[in-house]
């Protein structure tokens, strides 16, 4: 029962390659296991199992007969993924949220399946780990594989070096949404797509999901359209709500969830924070050879969500009501969340250069994070860094494989203080970086994309003209604090401040908890992060239990 790839990459790490891993067939005994968990169907030929744009479908295992997994291409047409055969599973990560789902799936003739519900599913994922690790390495791999291979019926049309496709293509690839990119300045078949859905340059970009053209559309219009938000009750009242989905956030959501609260997570963009958009994170423990954040964030998050943790997408706290309990977090969206316990885990903002045209070159040109994307938009050319902390140091050793050179500027003599002395050593060994000390931007060129800036000596005075095809911004983050509405004491540069002892995370209101980059006199590091959001949870729990007394 093979996979039906369109693509066929060489790539050696295609999950696709991988088909035991991939799409494994259970042992007699782990069937057998699995049926106790679910019933046994018989499908008519045809039947479906669940429909593009279901939400909270269940999970099935093949006993006789086979089932098809569609997609839609290109042109609008179904076509196959793949063919379950016998012990083979349904199902990718959207089993462990209430997204709608990406793909359709038929029963071909002589069709028998164990059908598992969402709750079951849940139980047998805790109960039988082996079975569970098995599925779990399926989910993850499936999705990898179908962002590599662009299925799901989503595509994204336009200029690959606009702003508004950047930041669109950006948000999908940090939700895991699969899709094709077609770039309007480089395809020849653009044209057709736009003359197919009556697109002129002016609607760019424009995402297409399921038929209906989105055309410039915001990040939440996308969101919703592609059903990444989730339903919110907002007469419920969770345990504990976590407003930010970065390291320390998704952390608090593990442990909290784990531990039988009631959770829900509230995250503007995509999990991982800032964390997310690091290329590579070599000194998180446990990863010797490193971890794109992106991927530590996805692990992360399926882990939450597994523990029955919700994630709430795309949606910006906009207030905070602390004037009784349960607390309110008031949405951008105009919605409501009420918790009994509030972790503040909104992190920090980039900080921008103040030189002109800087604003109209955001995202064309000028990028706050070094991923795959902007290593293939400045492929082969020079770029700039400015900064001189690690993620500054992991960008320019990123881009350093694929850019022409990197030149890193720093307004201080050089690294030492800065940055983790392993990236010190690997900068300064390599003929591809050059470290500029004393050194800052002054003046950006380009049309509606940057093409070259000067940058000038601050001792000397002596100015220097290159053409770029990038500068990437990394000189520290301001606290996303504004949010709070007063409601918390702190510090005179805007991060929350803290208790000491056993109430360390402790806001200045009882039952508010700040973790991560956001908290007052705390180390900027992913693990740093990651430690105080699991920690929290056990100052949580003390204080809902002198709430119940």
């Amino acid at each position: 029962m093979g996979h039906d790839s369109r693509l066929q990459p060489s790539d050696p790490s295609d999950p696709y390659r991988r088909e035991a891993q991939t799409f494994p067939e259970l042992s007699d005994d782990m069937a057998e296991r699995v049926s106790a968990f679910g019933s046994i169907e018989d499908l008519p030929e045809g039947g479906a199992l669940f429909e593009r744009g279901d939400r909270s479908v269940d999970f099935f295992l093949i006993l006789d007969g086979a089932v098809e997994v569609l997609d839609i291409d290109a042109k609008g047409q179904e076509c196959m993924v793949h063919l379950h055969g016998p012990r083979q599973f349904t199902g990718e990560l959207d089993l462990f949220n209430d997204r709608k789902i990406l793909v359709t799936a038929r029963a071909r003739p002589g069709t028998r399946v164990v059908r598992v519900g969402r709750t079951e599913f849940r139980r047998l994922i805790a109960a039988e780990p082996d079975i569970g690790e098995v599925v779990m390495r399926a989910f993850i791999l499936r999705r990898v594989g179908m962002m590599l291979h662009g299925e799901a019926g989503i595509a994204l049309i336009g200029p690959g070096h606009g702003a508004d496709t950047a930041r669109i293509e950006t948000f999908l690839r940090r939700n895991g949404v699969p899709h094709r990119r077609i770039d309007t300045e480089a395809e020849v078949d653009a044209g057709g797509f736009l003359e197919c859905f009556h697109l002129t340059p002016a609607d760019l970009p424009v995402v297409v999901v399921r038929g209906q053209a989105l055309r410039s559309p915001s990040n939440g219009q996308v969101a919703d359209a592609l059903g990444l938000t989730v339903e919110l009750d907002q007469s419920h009242v969770h345990d504990v709500a976590v407003v930010g989905g970065g390291p320390a956030g998704l952390a608090s959501a593990v442990y909290a969830a784990s531990e039988g609260l009631d959770t829900i997570v509230i995250e503007s963009i995509a999990p991982g924070g800032q964390a997310g958009t690091s290329s590579k994170i070599e000194n998180y423990l446990g990863f010797p050879t490193g971890i794109s954040g992106q991927a530590l964030a996805g692990r992360a998050q399926v882990q939450a969500q597994k523990f029955g943790a919700r994630l709430l997408i795309s949606r910006s706290a906009a207030g905070l009501d602390c004037s009784q309990v349960p607390f309110t977090v008031e949405l951008d969206d105009g919605t409501k969340v009420q918790a009994r316990s509030v972790v503040v885990a909104t992190g920090a903002r980039y900080r921008k250069l103040d030189l002109p045209r800087y604003a109209e070159l955001e995202g064309n040109g000028i990028y706050y994070a070094a991923t795959a994307m902007e290593a293939g938009l400045c492929a082969n050319q020079e770029v700039v860094v400015v900064g001189g902390g690690n993620s500054a140091g992991q960008a320019a050793m990123f881009l350093s494989k694929s850019a022409g050179h990197v030149h890193m500027l720093v307004r201080g003599p050089g690294l030492a203080e800065t940055m983790s002395r392993y990236l010190i050593e690997r900068i300064e060994a390599s003929d591809r970086i050059t470290l500029h000390p004393f050194t800052e931007v002054t003046e950006l060129a380009g049309d509606r994309h940057l093409t070259g800036l000067s940058w000038t000596h601050r001792k000397t005075g002596e100015a220097q003209d290159r053409e770029v095809g990038a500068l990437f911004v990394m000189i520290g983050a301001v606290p996303s604090t504004d949010w709070l509405n007063d409601c918390l004491e702190l510090d005179p540069a805007g991060f929350v401040k803290t208790g000491s002892g056993e109430t360390f995370f402790c806001s200045s209101k009882p039952g508010i908890f700040a973790v991560g980059d956001v908290r007052s006199g705390s180390v900027k590091r992913v693990a740093s992060g990651v430690g105080e959001g699991s920690v929290v949870v056990s100052s949580i729990h003390r204080y809902l239990e002198s709430q119940r007394q």
